[in-house]
């Protein structure tokens, strides 16, 4: 079976991360390539579906308006370079007060999963954080961890051995490489 659908983390995998959360459209800021790599994908015909933590509203800090403008951007940014996601989920939860959607349990993953009929076993996880590593091993999604975002954090901090393997990357456009490279361009 052929890759289907790819599962990507939001800050610090398409965007740059913000530790004190990205809460304004104008705060959202591409990482080089990003956008780009998301358009190869749909031209490949693979779904792309982010599943992101959004504490800053659990805390207060943002409203689900601020956060649907933030999307808004961001589907701009993509489309900008022909690219588009075919899904957004997101997890207001305190962080806290974590429910089964919080990553690293694996909920949103489950969500994604169910609505476009796909194998967790060949839907890849794309993040930075080792919370995402840990989502994507609950259901045996391949794992890519990007040094982009907490990704060198997550490295040096060391990977445990509960999500190995994980297949390490510079960025999201070199995971779409070898994904694509994979799949026969597919």
């Amino acid at each position: 079976m052929g890759l289907k659908l790819v599962l990507l983390d939001r800050d610090g995998v398409l965007n740059e991360d913000d530790k004190d959360y990205v809460r304004t459209p104008d705060g959202l800021v591409m990482i080089p390539g990003s956008a780009a790599a998301v358009g190869r994908l749909n031209a490949a015909g693979v779904k792309v579906a982010v599943v992101t933590n959004q504490g800053g509203m659990g805390r207060g800090l943002m409203t689900e308006a601020a956060l649907g403008e933030i999307h808004d951007r961001l589907r701009r940014e993509l489309a900008a370079a022909d690219a588009w996601l075919d899904a957004i989920y997101f997890c207001p939860d305190h962080p806290d007060r974590p429910t089964e959607r919080r990553k690293p349990a694996p909920g949103m993953l489950l969500e994604a999963l169910a609505e476009f009929g796909a194998d967790p076993a060949t839907t890849p996880m794309i993040g930075d954080a080792l919370r995402d590593m840990q989502a994507g091993r609950a259901l045996g999604c391949p794992r890519f961890l990007v040094r982009t975002g907490q990704g060198e954090a997550t490295l040096s901090n060391g990977l445990t051995a509960e999500v190995e393997p994980v297949s390490i990357h510079d960025d999201l456009a070199s995971v779409v490489d070898t994904l694509l490279d994979r799949n026969g361009g597919r």
